[in-house]
Parts: structure tokens; C-alpha cells; sequence
């Protein structure tokens, strides 16, 4: 993939606030062309930067009323993918992580009521080879619900800041090429 510049940044900036934003608004904002937008976003959901874009709907104002976490553990935490496919399988499931502490796995799940939970845990998730154990956590009450934010350093910081500097290694470490944060602008 190409470096993740100050543009890139901007840009993912503006539409994780607001994924409906004109492209046109974006380059107004950004000082480039809308085609340097649409170019700049194709690329970065190639390069997985983007992972997906869309309406967030409200689970409660379709019938989920109930939404719970469950924390799974396993026989081994060598048995993880295999039943995270399996979970993948279960609509209602809407997050998986493999984790530490007391769980192996944690999932997020939106279910109907209580009985339909029931039927979740002891007719799917619990019949998975492997799952030990669940432990069900439901939420009353989403006080929020936000992305990360990106944030986009000044050049001063990026010349000063050891923390910056820090964490650019460790995005290039993971895959995520950044270079010296110049306006690279199409």
C-alpha cells in the first residue's frame, strides 16, 4: 500500500464523522479534487485502512431489545478461529474478539428478549465443540457509541513529538505504512 499521508488522514478525519459526506464537501475541505477524493478513499478501503461504510440502525427500534455480552471460554485458545466461524454463523452476533483475562472470547449479540437469548446461549453457542463455558453480561442502558477518533498531528509535532514518532513505527509495524506526515495532495 501506498503511505498513509496528512491528505489520508484528513480525509478519514471528515467522513468517520460522517459517512455521507459528499465527496465534493470533502475536497472543499481538503483543497484538492473530488476525483483526488474518490481515488484517496478507493485506496484506502483496498488497502483495508477503510474497513466499511453505512447507515448505524437501532437495534431496539427493530425488535432487539436485548443487548448482551458473552464472555466464552474454551477448552484451548487454540480452538479460537475455529469457533469464532462458527459464532460468525449466529446472526444475532455482532462483535468477536479473542481476549485476555477470564475469558478466552468475548462477543457482542442483539437478541429479541430473554428467551431468545436462552435459545442463543443454550441451542448455538454453548453446542459449539470447544466452549467450555459462558458468562452472560447484559447491558441496560448504550450511554454511547463512537469511532475512533483520527487525529492528525502538526508538523511541529510531528517533528518534536517522541510519542508521534512512536506510534508511526508502530503503524508501519503493523501494516500501516506512514510516512513523514507532508501533504502528498493529488
Amino acid at each position: 500500500m501506498k503511505k498513509v499521508d496528512l491528505l489520508d488522514l484528513k480525509i478519514l478525519q471528515i467522513i468517520s464523522m460522517d459517512a455521507r459526506v459528499p465527496f465534493k464537501d470533502v475536497a472543499e475541505a481538503c483543497g484538492v479534487s473530488r476525483a483526488a477524493i474518490h481515488q484517496r478513499v478507493l485506496r484506502l478501503t483496498e488497502a483495508g485502512v477503510i474497513t466499511g461504510s453505512g447507515y448505524n440502525v437501532n437495534a431496539k427500534r427493530i425488535g432487539y431489545s436485548t443487548c448482551t455480552y458473552v464472555g466464552i471460554k474454551l477448552e484451548r485458545g487454540s480452538m479460537y478461529q475455529g469457533v469464532a466461524a462458527a459464532l460468525e454463523k449466529i446472526d444475532e452476533i455482532v462483535e468477536c474478539h479473542f481476549t485476555t483475562g477470564p475469558y478466552t472470547m468475548l462477543v457482542k449479540l442483539y437478541c429479541r428478549d430473554n428467551e431468545h437469548l436462552m435459545k442463543l446461549l443454550n441451542h448455538h453457542i454453548q453446542e459449539i465443540p470447544g466452549v467450555v463455558s459462558t458468562e452472560t453480561l447484559i447491558s441496560l442502558e448504550q450511554s454511547f457509541s463512537r469511532q475512533v477518533p483520527v487525529m492528525i498531528p502538526s508538523k511541529d509535532q510531528a517533528v518534536n513529538s517522541k510519542k508521534l514518532k512512536a506510534l508511526m513505527e508502530r503503524m508501519n509495524a503493523e501494516g500501516v505504512i506512514v510516512d513523514d506526515l507532508e501533504d502528498n495532495n493529488d
